[in-house]
């Protein structure tokens, strides 16, 4: 199979992607340990809101990238044949997430569920992983209660979080002379999550949060949150707002002058896909820190061109790791030779993984936090943009150990799984 999708790979019916191997028989009908003789992967998300573009439907292409990449891998020898994709989009609503993943899990069948940005969404499907006893691979959301107070034997951190967010950008731009920050925040889990965790990384570092302002989630109006943050000029003024909501507050920001007036804007978190909507002029300087960027090395360009290929466009860290995740559940599920959840956990605990997205990568069986390389990033210049999507310039790589919170604090914050 090439590894760009065929038709006659992969047929779209009401709703489910169903993936069947070239070959008769294989592995899965001479005993393999399935439950109704497939895989099912759930892909649950924000395909119409304000974290669309960032995820959306981009993240089941990803998924089904990875799906033809393990049948080409694997061809004869794969230990299923059957491997069906279902989606749903959660509107960035929790309710509506709770109900979605029980559908998955119960009606549609499936084993595990993908992606989910936006915290509260995530925790309720963490939830709902937790009391199936089903698996959740978590990629889209920041909060760091999925290792700490809510996490769960059959839930996994993926891509990023709040902590990893925090560490790498707070940290920096205040020992840059950052000294004063005021902090603008979407008033629900991520962004309360976020303001602790950057309070604490500039407090750390010497600097002083002077007032922190809640937003309501979505939202398209900043103009007076950037008029009250700006009143006692700051040195910083950090947003923790993400995907449209961040263009929004951008947007207004450089349309208020405050960079002019010597407040520098720090971004909590921001997807390629965001520079890309509103332009790279408006965002240029911006340092923060990314998951994983499309053009860093010849390996992610190289699978970048292929996701192009398939969506026309460049993949965010998110996208890369809904193909990262999916394929390490594959590879677990080829292992075990099942989709029994408990045994899908045993293989992954404690494995170090390489791939496309993770890189020094380990799966701690202690609080299923996914650590791996991550890096500090600038938005280039107009001047020095040399092709579409070229937006970004990694400055230095944080190692993965230091990326993201020790144990110790994810079993302080409750989390003791290993």
């Amino acid at each position: 199979m090439s590894k760009k999708l065929a038709g006659g790979a992969a047929t779209l019916m009401s709703g489910a992607l169903l993936l069947a191997a070239c070959s008769q028989g294989g592995p899965a009908s001479a005993g393999g340990d399935f439950t109704d003789d497939k895989v099912v992967i759930g892909v649950l998300n924000d395909q119409s809101g304000v974290y669309k573009d960032l995820s959306g439907p981009n993240s089941v292409k990803a998924v089904e990238m990875a799906i033809a990449d393990y049948k080409e891998k694997y061809g004869d020898k794969a230990v299923v044949d059957t491997i069906e994709v279902v989606q749903a989009d959660h509107q960035n609503k929790p309710e509506i997430a709770n109900t979605k993943a029980q559908e998955m899990y119960e009606r549609q069948g499936a084993d595990i569920i993908l992606d989910v940005p936006a915290s509260s969404a995530a925790l309720a499907v963490a939830s709902q992983a937790d009391s199936h006893k089903k698996l959740h691979f978590n990629i889209g959301a920041a909060t760091t209660e999925l290792t700490g107070a809510q996490c769960s034997p059959y839930v996994y951190h993926w891509a990023y979080d709040t902590y990893q967010l925090a560490n790498g950008t707070g940290t920096t731009v205040t020992e840059n002379g950052g000294k004063t920050w005021q902090i603008i925040y979407p008033d629900y889990a991520f962004g309360q999550d976020m303001e602790k965790s950057f309070t604490a990384a500039v407090e750390g570092a010497g600097g002083t949060v002077a007032g922190k302002i809640a937003t309501p989630f979505p939202n398209d109006n900043f103009s007076t949150f950037l008029t009250r943050a700006a009143a006692d000029k700051p040195d910083v003024i950090g947003t923790m707002q993400a995907g449209g909501d961040l263009i929004n507050l951008v947007k207004q920001y450089n349309e208020a002058g405050l960079r002019d007036q010597g407040i520098a804007l720090a971004v909590g978190l921001m997807f390629i896909t965001d520079i890309h909507s509103l332009g790279v002029e408006q965002f240029e300087g911006t340092t923060f820190t990314d998951a994983w960027y499309w053009n860093m090395d010849d390996q992610a360009r190289e699978w970048a061109d292929r996701f192009q290929e398939e969506t026309g466009s460049r993949p965010s860290f998110a996208h890369a790791g809904n193909y990262s995740a999916a394929m390490q559940y594959l590879e677990a599920v080829q292992a075990v030779g099942s989709d029994d959840a408990d045994k899908v956990t045993e293989n992954l605990d404690g494995k170090e993984v390489e791939d496309v997205f993770l890189r020094n990568g380990k799966i701690r069986a202690e609080d299923h936090r996914v650590i791996h390389d991550v890096y500090l990033a600038k938005v280039k210049a107009p001047s020095e943009v040399t092709e579409d999507w070229d937006y970004e310039e990694i400055l230095n790589t944080i190692p993965a150990e230091q990326a993201f919170r020790p144990v110790a604090d994810s079993a302080a914050a409750g989390c003791k799984l290993g």
